[in-house]
């Protein structure tokens, strides 16, 4: 009686080849997505330190006097000057702080205002206890505003 041979166990050529031509297609696009999701996480780092920043610097400014505010928006004497809280020139991630007396003559987010105190000038005035502030992270779009009450 004779009996079939036995094969050997184990894969053939053929399979191990089959099985390292699917790894090798499948990893190019595995390491591109894996590499895509390390680049957006240092982003998503970049732009929550920049947030963090001007939100601790806007809570720096609503927590100052009313009185130390009006006098570094007075030095400064525009609001497109930079104050006194502002970062030294040159700072990395250097944050803009300007500040403005605002009279809010009617509606200031409307072109055709009726300027009551007549200034020509909505940021200016005597008639408001109002300061406006911005923080701002120089040379990007990242910026907060507020307005600031007298009292």
């Amino acid at each position: 009686m004779t009996f079939p041979a036995r094969r050997s166990r184990g894969f053939s050529f053929v399979e191990v080849l089959v099985a390292i031509l699917l790894i090798a297609i499948t990893i190019v696009p595995a390491m591109e997505a894996i590499q895509a999701g390390i680049k957006g996480t240092q982003v998503h780092q970049s732009v929550s330190t920049q947030h963090y920043k001007l939100q601790s610097r806007m809570e720096e400014m609503l927590a100052q006097s009313y009185g130390n505010l009006l006098t570094a928006a007075q030095t400064a004497g525009s609001k497109t000057v930079p104050s006194s809280y502002s970062d030294a020139a040159g700072s990395t991630d250097r944050v803009i702080v300007y500040l403005a007396l605002y009279d809010a003559d009617a509606d200031p987010f409307v072109i055709a205002d009726p300027n009551t105190d007549g200034d020509n000038n909505i940021y200016t005035g005597s008639t408001s206890d109002l300061l406006w502030i911005r923080v701002e992270l120089e040379k990007s779009a990242y910026a907060y505003e507020t307005l600031r009450v007298r009292g």
